[in-house]
């Protein structure tokens, strides 16, 4: 009986490892009330559409003052195309460079966060800031920030596409102060 133990393999151990390597590792679970709801998001995002005209109008304004183009936001223009590009790549830059942010969420301190990773990589903050602004942004489609109301994590249908969402700066700034606190009391 001793010798029949020792020649059948150990399944048990091997399953669960093997799941363990298929599972995603999980990043940045916090409790609901750390995400931030509709409205911080909203003003954050009018200030960074105020920022977005202040630099369209320095980049695009003189130019096409003097070269007579037509200043209509329609993507057949070519105005409204550069805008667009303008409109994109402050989001998908300032995003990857301020760790989540841009001016807007400064200003209201909140952060886009991944569920997958510890960090945003492009990959994720392209498909959140690129694609998917570029195809919430028309009229209709901006319903799809409404959802954020819904929601258990406070996300909207471009954070379920990239797995993001968007959360309170300080309240993580206060959980890690209560680690760093706790861990410090342990250790004494």
């Amino acid at each position: 009986m001793v010798e029949e133990t020792r020649q059948r393999p150990a399944v048990g151990p091997v399953e669960t490892l093997l799941k363990k390597k298929m599972q995603k590792p999980e990043f940045h679970q916090y409790p609901n009330y750390f995400y931030a709801g509709f409205w911080i998001r909203l003003f954050a995002y009018l200030i960074d559409l105020l920022c977005i005209t202040a630099i369209q109008s320095v980049v695009l304004g003189l130019p096409a003052y003097f070269i007579g183009w037509d200043k209509s936001f329609e993507l057949t223009t070519i105005y409204g195309a550069l805008a667009l590009v303008i409109y994109l790549v402050y989001f998908i830059v300032m995003t990857k460079i301020n760790h989540g942010q841009t001016i807007g969420k400064m200003i209201f301190g909140i952060q886009v966060v991944c569920f997958n990773e510890t960090k945003l990589s492009w990959k994720t903050i392209f498909v959140r800031e690129g694609a998917c602004r570029f195809i919430l942004r028309g009229s209709l489609f901006m319903l799809g920030y409404l959802v954020t109301i819904f929601t258990p994590n406070k996300q909207h249908i471009g954070d379920y596409f990239s797995d993001t969402s968007v959360v309170t700066i300080n309240l993580l700034a206060a959980r890690e102060e209560l680690y760093t606190n706790e861990t410090d009391r342990i250790s004494e």
